[in-house]
């Protein structure tokens, strides 16, 4: 798969989302995120109905149970037809390895799958002093990530600093899926390991993740163009299908 920009369609529910990707008709049809939020409102049927109209989906569940539950999950998530799937890697290997098991298909193929790492909400002194991980943020995101890798994982969720040490650790083709993405000139939110669609290029990761700054936007059209341009160093201004 080529590098992308991922839009996170965080709505409460079908009609938001849908309002929204009504404004890319004629465009891009945008890779999306699915997360908690709209999945636990609508359920499987706005996967299906995303993926009907064309758009590639990241189904952002990061599941994290014992191995048993995640398979058993897993195996369920594999007849949505999505495109990459997640865990959290502090589930274990163990688990890790459970969740490609019932994620593949009988015919071998499946969904990409990739582990969260540490959320981009998260502080080395929270992940410290709260979570009691006494190592370094850095080395944790990369014992995390090779743990993903020896379970047979195709990648993490990281913060796009990170990008660059997870290829290092775990090599080129292992992909790096990076939300906390801002452009230059926006706010920071809720984030705190964060920086730009060029520069997340430049460090190395796959896909970036972008909510706000383009489901928030005045023209969202106009901010997922501008994602596009800076993150895959391109030159047109309008991606229009």
């Amino acid at each position: 798969m080529a590098k992308d920009v991922i839009i996170a369609c965080d709505f409460p529910g079908r009609q938001q989302t849908l309002g929204f990707l009504d404004a890319f008709e004629g465009h891009r049809k945008p890779f999306v995120k699915i997360g908690m939020e709209l999945f636990y409102a609508e359920g499987p049927d706005i996967v299906r109905e995303l993926r009907r109209r064309g758009h590639p989906v990241f189904l952002d569940l990061k599941l994290h149970d014992i191995p048993n539950t995640v398979r058993k999950a897993m195996h369920v998530l594999s007849a949505l037809d999505v495109d990459i799937v997640n865990v959290h890697a502090a589930g274990t290997i163990e688990m890790m390895r459970a969740a490609l098991e019932g994620l593949t298909r009988p015919d071998g193929t499946r969904p990409l799958l990739i582990a969260v790492t540490q959320l981009t909400s998260t502080s080395e002194e929270r992940m410290q002093q709260e979570l009691l991980i006494g190592a370094g943020i850095n080395d944790t995101i990369v014992k995390y990530a090779q743990n993903a890798k020896e379970a047979g994982l195709d990648g993490v969720v990281c913060s796009p600093l990170e990008a660059a040490m997870v290829k290092t650790a775990c090599g080129p083709d292992f992909l790096t899926v990076t939300p906390g993405i801002r452009f230059a000139d926006a706010a920071k939110d809720d984030q705190v390991r964060i920086t730009t669609p060029a520069r997340a290029r430049e460090i190395g990761s796959d896909y970036i993740v972008v909510g706000r700054p383009v489901t928030a936007a005045p023209d969202p059209v106009a901010a997922y163009d501008r994602c596009l341009n800076e993150f895959l160093n391109c030159q047109q201004t309008s991606f229009r299908a």
